[in-house]
């Protein structure tokens, strides 16, 4: 079987009706960010296929427009927390209740411009729901219009224990009103997962949000958890100027003006995310005040949203990185004393933030850097196969095997390096 079979045969595997799982029994249900990705591998192959991804993901969209982290479309008993422990009332299919990143725009119109005007009608049916998602983010997030949304758990970043978020975990409380059954270490290595105490705290923020009945007003007046994640904001601005192009299509002149009003705002608080000291982008925690100084691979993705002002210094940590031997591109700083090479987002290399940086990159003119991480990728998932993520000093597959997105940002690279 060649790679792009093997890729493929991935995907179909996953496949459970129209929405794809990142892998089987770790992650059983429909994963917001996830699906954005594999709609995008999908659509190198097969296009009905890829719009169908999307619009199964809207399945789960909530009236007042938001897209949430997992839609639970059949049950399973192989993930904690379930829909029983979100609460989430009145919903079908059951849902979480919180976002991920927003990539959901940015994949629309990947397909959109694979499928030509045959994927019209269908881009033009999902687009006011895309609409309605990113004016989501803006009243329950960004209420007082500062242009940085908020992010409230970790588990929406989706990058769940980065060592950006230690210092703001230490204000939420460990005790919860859930009994935590995990499942995730029975089907993965322990030393690979987040840890006990760091899942105490995420479920104590999900016990708070419920009894808060999900409204976003108390949500982000209670939450003891609140940042500015700086990836959750790129990704944003990203999909922001991706929706743009789809309302130049599908939107009103009114739509258009408030779109590109929210982008104009966010190059400039965002470019403010810039740290001089650490030369990176990073998070603000949003109660405290300060930015976080933990150089993350998120504080990359900036050059993804179209931030041009300090690429080449990125590029050129990224080069001195894999001059040193180190796999690109770590999700922590590999000279950070809270670096851990194998442990979920405190140091593993993962192939969709690897392939967002590398279309950064290309398009603020590194095109060379943008190919080492390119390349990196691939020779990471050709040597380890298509794990969830990889260890950037020894290079081994960890988590998750014939993991979905994985399989479909292969298919991406791959394709582009056919070009």
């Amino acid at each position: 079987m060649s790679r792009i079979e093997a890729a493929r045969a991935i995907l179909a595997a996953n496949d459970r009706g129209g929405y794809t799982v990142p892998t089987d029994r770790l992650y059983p249900f429909q994963w917001n960010w996830d699906s954005a990705f594999v709609a995008m591998g999908w659509a190198t192959f097969d296009l009905d296929r890829a719009w169908r991804e999307v619009e199964r993901l809207l399945e789960g969209q909530w009236d007042d427009g938001l897209i949430p982290q997992i839609v639970f479309h059949a049950p399973s008993e192989d993930y904690f927390p379930g829909p029983e422990v979100w609460g989430v009332p009145r919903r079908t299919p059951p849902t979480s209740g919180i976002p991920q990143p927003p990539v959901l725009a940015t994949a629309a119109r990947f397909v959109l411009e694979r499928h030509g005007e045959a994927g019209a009608e269908r881009a033009r049916a999902i687009y006011p729901r895309l609409v309605l998602n990113h004016l989501w983010w803006q009243r329950a997030r960004d209420p007082d219009g500062t242009g940085l949304v908020a992010t409230l758990h970790p588990w929406e970043t989706g990058m769940d224990n980065s060592p950006a978020w230690d210092d703001a975990l230490e204000r939420v409380p460990t005790e919860t009103r859930t009994e935590i059954r995990r499942r995730d270490t029975g089907h993965v290595d322990a030393a690979f997962r987040p840890r006990g105490i760091e899942y105490q705290r995420f479920i104590h923020l999900v016990d708070l949000f419920r009894e808060a009945g999900w409204d976003a007003t108390r949500m982000l007046q209670l939450s003891p958890f609140k940042v500015a994640d700086v990836g959750t904001n790129a990704i944003l601005l990203r999909a922001e100027r991706d929706l743009l192009a789809l309302a130049e299509r599908f939107g009103t002149s009114q739509e258009r003006e408030a779109i590109a009003k929210r982008i104009s705002r966010k190059e400039t608080v965002i470019a403010g995310l810039w740290d001089e000291p650490l030369g990176h982008y990073l998070t603000r925690d949003l109660i405290g005040g300060s930015l976080i100084p933990v150089r993350t691979s998120a504080g990359f993705l900036p050059l993804f949203a179209g931030l041009q002002d300090h690429a080449a210094e990125l590029a050129e940590r990224l080069d001195a990185w894999q001059r040193r031997g180190v796999s690109l591109v770590p999700s922590t700083d590999p000279d950070a004393e809270s670096f851990e090479p194998q442990r979920y987002w405190r140091g593993p290399v993962w192939a969709v933030v690897n392939w967002m940086i590398a279309c950064g990159l290309r398009e603020t003119g590194h095109a060379v850097t943008a190919d080492t991480v390119a390349s990196e990728t691939r020779r990471l998932i050709g040597d380890a196969g298509f794990s969830e993520y990889f260890n950037p000093i020894d290079r081994a597959g960890i988590g998750g095997e014939t993991f979905s997105w994985t399989a479909a940002i292969d298919l991406l690279l791959g394709e582009e390096k056919r070009r």
